[in-house]
């Protein structure tokens, strides 16, 4: 079969359009498939706000033999989980980040009555674009569904609080000792606040994980805290979170 000039021409383009379009369209391909082979990077945080409480920060008490000033009872304060969880995340940061840690035990324990405009201004003021929240080991036991659901609105109104002018990402952990009525308040106010809840129960049922596992401490509540080994364990769980 002969074709006519503008045949041929218009069969020449035709060739040269499937080709372009076999080129890009394997162009599309190839640059999915490695965009799906790239290693999944860490988000960079300029401000990161850790509350929590002993287990986050305790200074330095005599009277139960802890000279630490730095998470309880790690052996270095560059081996307590904040800073674990603070060295790994500058190294995805041009600057390192600036931190503000701060122990809330007090609102553990009056959860009911805390003031937080009052008592965590500085922290309010701070603007994080990372909050960890670990708290829970010093809340008095929940004895009813009522006394739940206050501790459960009293932690989302921090969250709330620590939202209204920027919208930070959120972690909330359980207790590393854990309790169910506890647990569940915290995990329910940080879905509520849209956060991410990391789940360490399983930590506590490793004795390896517990700070008397390695060395010899006068008070048994100390000893009974995260060691070296536990708080690389919170820190890990924590930064898998923090993971996209």
């Amino acid at each position: 079969m002969k074709y006519t000039l503008t045949e041929t021409r218009s069969l020449k383009w035709f060739s040269l359009f499937e080709m372009a379009m076999s080129c890009t369209l394997a162009l599309i391909f190839l640059t999915t498939v490695a965009q799906a082979n790239e290693p999944k990077t860490t988000p960079t945080f300029q401000k990161i706000l850790f509350l929590g409480n002993s287990i986050t920060l305790h200074g330095p008490s005599k009277k139960i033999g802890w000279d630490g000033n730095w998470g309880m009872a790690a052996s270095s304060q560059k081996k307590d989980y904040v800073h674990i969880v603070t060295a790994s995340l500058s190294k995805s940061s041009v600057v390192k980040p600036k931190i503000l840690v701060k122990n809330i035990a007090t609102f553990e324990r009056q959860y009911a009555t805390y003031n937080l405009k009052e008592h965590l201004q500085d922290a309010f003021t701070f603007h994080p674009d990372l909050v960890i929240l670990t708290i829970g080991e010093n809340v008095p036991q929940l004895k009813t569904a009522e006394e739940q659901a206050k501790f459960q609105s009293s932690v989302e109104q921090l969250l709330k609080q620590l939202q209204k002018d920027h919208h930070p990402t959120i972690i909330v952990r359980s207790s590393f000792w854990p309790n169910k009525l506890k647990d569940e308040a915290l995990r329910q106010a940080c879905q509520k606040a849209g956060g991410t809840f990391v789940d360490i129960r399983s930590l506590s049922k490793e004795e390896k994980n517990y700070a008397r596992s390695e060395r010899e401490f006068q008070h048994a509540g100390v000893a009974a805290h995260p060691g070296d080994q536990g708080m690389q364990a919170i820190a890990d769980a924590i930064l898998k979170a923090v993971q996209p």
